[in-house]
C-alpha cells in the first residue's frame, strides 16, 4: 500500500511510485473520480477544447531541452 500524508493547506505529495505509474510530469493534470467511498486518480487527457492539447506528445524533457534556447 503507498500512503502520503495531508498537509495544513490540504495538500499532498503524489508519491514517486504513482507518478511512475501514470507517467506523470510537471504540469499534468490529474482526474479524481469518487465512487463508493474510493478515490481513483488519473492522468487527464488533452481535452478537445485546449487548442493546443494535442501538442501535448511533442511535451518531453527531451523536447524542452532542445527547444530550450529558442
Amino acid at each position: 500500500m503507498i500512503t502520503s500524508k495531508l498537509t495544513t493547506k490540504a495538500q499532498t505529495t503524489i508519491p514517486q511510485a504513482v507518478r511512475t505509474a501514470l507517467k506523470l510530469k510537471e504540469g499534468d493534470e490529474i482526474t479524481y473520480v469518487i465512487a463508493n467511498g474510493h478515490v481513483v486518480i488519473s492522468k487527464a487527457t488533452p481535452s478537445a477544447e485546449d487548442p493546443f492539447g494535442t501538442f501535448a506528445e511533442w511535451d518531453g524533457e527531451a523536447d524542452r531541452k532542445a527547444y530550450a534556447e529558442l
